[in-house]
């Protein structure tokens, strides 16, 4: 699979549709996936519609792509399908607790991932969008997602209208550890984020944002500790409201 070495973000598409079939063919085809005691805990929501598109776009802070692209999918963590499965056929589910969503999510964001490679393989551009866990509650509205569905990853799909350059990755050292966890003494931090440090794109941005380093990019602006904690508190109440936690 060579397109992976070379895959991109893809956030501007071309005005061309992706077929029903095609889209479906994907799908299919992504079922193939691993999946927990083979039950395909999820499910994935397909808008098509610009006036679904235009719903969803506040949930995911109006990035364009979301109404640029032909096709916006929503993967969901879905309990709902087998608990009615299991109370049609004299079977008790008990699959309302925070262990059976994250085995759902689990499951979901496999076949997710799957999808991805799929349809990359056949030329088409997606964008994963991490705002999905940020406001669910506003997905979950929109998309009249019944208690045991929780929307946890969504996918905006089309044919590539850019070619952005490759993002940058850390060297394979970085994240394996041989036999036991290995901490990350200053040296080794040293080592592994210095090439990312030095890009000269990087290092602009640090400029323009007036910041030290490129780790207080992340932690002062892009991803804060008064953004992850109060969207930590909506993603549980959540979870709270569609079944899965007391």
């Amino acid at each position: 699979m060579e397109t992976i070495k070379t895959r991109k973000s893809i956030r501007k598409y071309a005005d061309k549709e992706v077929s029903d079939s095609l889209l479906r063919s994907l799908l299919a085809d992504a079922e193939r996936t691993q999946t927990m005691g083979n039950l395909q805990l999820y499910s994935v929501v397909v808008t098509r519609s610009e006036e679904m598109k235009a719903k969803l776009a506040p949930a995911h802070f109006n990035q364009p792509m979301v109404k640029g692209a032909p096709v916006v999918l929503t993967f969901c963590a879905d309990f709902r399908r087998t608990s009615a499965w299991a109370e049609n056929r004299k079977a008790v589910p008990g699959y309302d607790n925070f262990l059976s969503f994250m085995n759902a999510a689990t499951d979901a964001l496999l076949y997710c991932q799957t999808f991805c490679n799929l349809a990359e393989e056949k030329g088409l551009g997606l964008c994963y969008l991490g705002t999905t866990v940020y406001m669910p509650q506003m997905i979950i509205d929109t998309l009249k997602l019944p208690k045991l569905v929780m929307p946890v990853a969504t996918i905006t799909l089309g044919w590539p209208d850019e070619n952005p350059p490759l993002s940058d990755r850390l060297p394979l050292d970085a994240i394996i550890h041989s036999e036991e966890y290995r901490d990350y003494t200053p040296q080794l931090i040293d080592e592994y984020y210095s090439a990312k440090e030095a890009l000269p794109e990087n290092k602009h941005f640090v400029e323009i944002n007036h910041k030290e380093t490129l780790a207080q990019i992340f932690t002062d602006i892009r991803y804060t500790r008064k953004d992850n904690e109060a969207m930590s508190k909506g993603f549980i109440e959540a979870l709270k409201k569609q079944g899965f936690m007391e």
